[in-house]
């Protein structure tokens, strides 16, 4: 009877142990509910361009830019609805990830060009500007002060120190590239770039968060066609270096432009012209950063 006992109570404690046991395959189930989709979800592309979340951004009409919040969490974009010209008109959008699950949400008609601040806390809309506050949320639309309200800016992106570079467009058609510096917490009088960046026909500028390279594009004589995208790196000086065409994978005989990278630095995103010169179906492309990596010059 005692040895009985003693074989029951064993039997007892050992499916104790077991029920102690943490469930591996429930664990490894709760691991991937839990992992994040980054990107809309989208598989990442290699050094060929690829449209960018097709059918849920990127369709047959025109869609405009592309910039994540420092977190990832939030993309904002521009994009054309309506089917006929009069009921043409462009959205300002969101998609969020809420729960793991990406959802689109129109915020209002356009209003300028959007660019988050490297510490996410502002919004660029070229001349103008929404702020981010504890709770998450945008401020109404504000205005940039005196030395930039009186300039034709369509779009500024600023760097980690709060400089901004933008461009200036003018009526002729032709643009230049100016930068200002924060200083003291003012803003200096915007300065041009150097005559290599600054051809007549410099637009939609974008530089690294540490200000190692600029982005911009151009329409020049050694380009593919159109409006092809160019990169200029800092030189160890502090001076601008040439500016470098991305080549022939990037670019094409279309129109390039807007040029952009995730704020993980992880990808290059760009607008491309996939219809006719009436731009009515541009398209939103990215590519993995090693294309600009394999530009760097090797000191």
């Amino acid at each position: 009877m005692k040895n009985n006992i003693i074989k029951f109570s064993a039997l007892i404690f050992i499916l104790f142990l077991n029920a102690c046991k943490p469930d591996k395959s429930n664990t490894k189930e709760n691991d991937s509910s839990k992992k994040e989709i980054l990107y809309l979800g989208q598989k990442p592309p290699g050094l060929i361009p690829e449209p960018f979340a097709p059918g849920l951004v990127t369709t047959q009409g025109w869609e405009y830019y592309g910039d994540f919040t420092p977190d990832l969490k939030e993309f904002y974009f521009l994009r054309e609805v309506g089917k006929t010209k009069e009921d043409k008109r462009t959205e300002f959008v969101v998609m969020k990830r809420t729960h793991n699950q990406w959802q689109d949400s129109v915020i209002s008609s356009r209003v300028g060009t959007p660019f988050i601040s490297p510490d996410g806390k502002t919004m660029h809309l070229g001349r103008r500007y929404k702020e981010r506050n504890d709770n998450e949320e945008w401020s109404e639309i504000k205005e940039l002060d005196s030395p930039f309200d009186s300039l034709p800016i369509m779009r500024l992106t600023a760097s980690s120190k709060g400089t901004y570079f933008f461009d200036e467009f003018k009526k002729d058609f032709t643009g230049d590239i100016r930068y200002s510096r924060l200083v003291n917490g003012k803003y200096e009088e915007p300065r041009l770039l150097n005559k290599e960046i600054n051809k007549g026909k410099s637009f939609h500028p974008f530089i690294a968060p540490d200000e190692s390279y600029l982005l911009f594009d151009s329409k020049r004589e050694d380009g593919f066609g159109d409006s092809d995208i160019y990169i200029s790196f800092r030189q160890q000086n502090g001076s601008w270096g040439n500016p470098i065409n991305l080549g022939n994978k990037i670019n094409t005989e279309a129109w390039e432009a807007s040029a952009s990278v995730t704020p993980d630095g992880k990808y290059l995103f760009f607008n491309r012209n996939m219809g006719s010169k009436e731009y009515e179906n541009v398209d939103i492309f990215w590519v993995s950063m090693q294309v600009v990596e394999n530009l760097r010059p090797k000191n």
